[in-house]
């Protein structure tokens, strides 16, 4: 008998047995709660220290600083003509706080593009700086000679970054480092002569440069703050200098952002779908977890407080071989005393492992509530996918001290709000409208504030598709 006969004569035999598609309509399932792919491990929400706001806002006191021009340069590129906007030359120290729309666009038409080849030079140590040097792509580095003679990188510069801004004021400035090309550049370049001839033409920018060079210079100290006029290892009855402490006159507040939305639960479904499981409460359950995901997401990539915004310009680094090496994580490390934490997307975690991995280094790991975490040099290194990766396969590491009295980075909530379930996060029934459905109104309050500059650091630029 073959195979197929066998099969159409077991078929015709008639059923013995209770089959288990009808036996189902009278069994309980098993059911799991409601899953969700978008929760992600928050180390940033978990690890960040979170300061209690009274009245939405936090306000950051600073000492006096004179430091100006930290910004970067914004331009506009079509097709192989690059232009800078006009209002972005205002990140410039000598247009610093100047506002002639008009004559930032002549400007701006002044400026000249240039293109580099890897390895050529656009500054020479010791020659006449007449022009400063606007960076639209590419990476430059900036060499000085060590000492021991030998060249010392001092630095390196990527898109956005200006260099050589102190021809436009001093007309016997000279460059103290020479700049070289690391990759393909294209940068715009706006002469001194250029700019005195704009200011011929008009009294505004005249008066404004003429201000900044009557202004005596201010004594500060290495962070840009007012120097503190201090004497030490005198003898005898030497006169002390008198000094005072000088505070910022405008210091930045920190207003609470607010995430929100109306959660929707029809009452027949509340009634008579609620076993086994609530249906509200998981409902609820998951709309909280979208808004703490939507929180972190904020405190990475908001405009106005998100740390990748809100880092300052001298505290962001280049890798200097594109991928995230050890030497690129210990030069961001050693920026700031004391740093807590490192913030990485995941993909960036492997592109350091595969980094460590050529110089057969292997990173120790700590636990953090049964999780184990990479660490370098004894800081650990969390993953947050928040931080985001570009279509060049490009993304940023985040350093950070954290903590009110390490004047660090924290994070602002306020507690006691109506009907709070969390520190900061509040439900609240808003109501049964005449088609039956049950409204909950779902907040949460949030912030993040830098308390001093070099709490905060990035690595930009981290190319984490490099396999070789």
């Amino acid at each position: 008998m073959s195979v197929g006969e066998e099969v159409r004569a077991e078929e015709s035999e008639p059923q013995q047995s209770l089959g288990t598609s009808a036996a189902r309509n009278l069994a309980t399932t098993t059911k799991s709660a409601p899953q969700m792919q978008e929760i992600s491990s928050r180390w940033l929400l978990r690890t960040l220290p979170w300061v209690n706001v009274q009245g939405g806002t936090y306000r950051v006191n600073r000492r006096l600083s004179y430091s100006v021009g930290d910004g970067r340069v914004t331009f506009v590129k079509t097709g192989d003509q690059v232009r800078v906007i006009p209002a972005e030359l205002g990140e410039l120290p000598a247009l610093r706080e100047y506002g002639d729309q008009e004559v930032l666009g002549e400007l701006a038409v002044r400026c000249r593009q240039r293109e580099y080849a890897p390895g050529e030079l656009l500054a020479s140590f010791g020659s006449a700086a007449d022009e400063v040097f606007l960076l639209a792509h590419g990476k430059v580095e900036k060499i000085g000679t060590g000492p021991y003679g030998d060249d010392a990188v001092l630095g390196v510069l990527a898109d956005g970054a200006y260099f050589g801004e102190q021809a436009l004021l001093d007309r016997d400035a000279i460059w103290e480092y020479t700049a070289r090309a690391v990759t393909t550049c294209t940068v715009l370049t706006l002469p001194r002569q250029d700019l005195e001839q704009v200011a011929e033409r008009s009294e505004s920018l005249a008066g404004h440069l003429q201000g900044l060079r009557s202004v005596p210079q201010q004594r500060a100290n290495s962070y840009g703050e007012k120097q503190i006029d201090l004497s030490a290892g005198h003898v005898g009855e030497a006169v002390l200098p008198g000094t005072y402490v000088d505070y910022d006159a405008a210091p930045r507040e920190y207003e609470l952002s607010v995430a929100q939305t109306v959660l929707r639960v029809h009452s027949r479904v509340a009634d008579l779908y609620n076993q086994p499981m609530n249906q509200t409460e998981h409902q609820l359950r998951l709309t909280v977890e979208a808004l703490k995901e939507r929180q972190e997401h904020e405190l990475v990539n908001n405009r106005e407080f998100g740390l990748l915004n809100n880092c300052e310009y001298d505290q962001r680094l280049q890798p200097h071989d594109g991928v995230p090496g050890p030497d690129d994580l210990d030069e961001l490390i050693s920026r700031r005393r004391g740093t807590k934490m490192l913030l990485a997307h995941p993909r960036a975690i492997a592109a350091i492992g595969r980094e460590l991995n050529k110089r057969g280094l292997v990173p120790e790991t700590i636990d953090m509530g049964g999780t184990r975490i990479p660490t370098w040099r004894g800081v650990p290194i969390y993953p947050c996918n928040k931080i985001p990766v570009s279509e060049a396969r490009t993304t940023s590491i985040i350093a950070m001290r954290t903590g009110e009295e390490e004047q660090g980075v924290i994070g602002l909530q306020q507690t006691g709000i109506p009907d709070e379930i969390e520190p900061s996060l509040s439900v609240r029934f808003m109501g049964i409208s005449e088609q039956a459905i049950i409204s909950y109104l779902v907040t949460t309050y949030y912030s993040a504030a830098v308390l001093v500059p070099d709490a905060l650091g990035v690595l930009e630029n981290v190319e984490i598709g490099r396999w070789r």
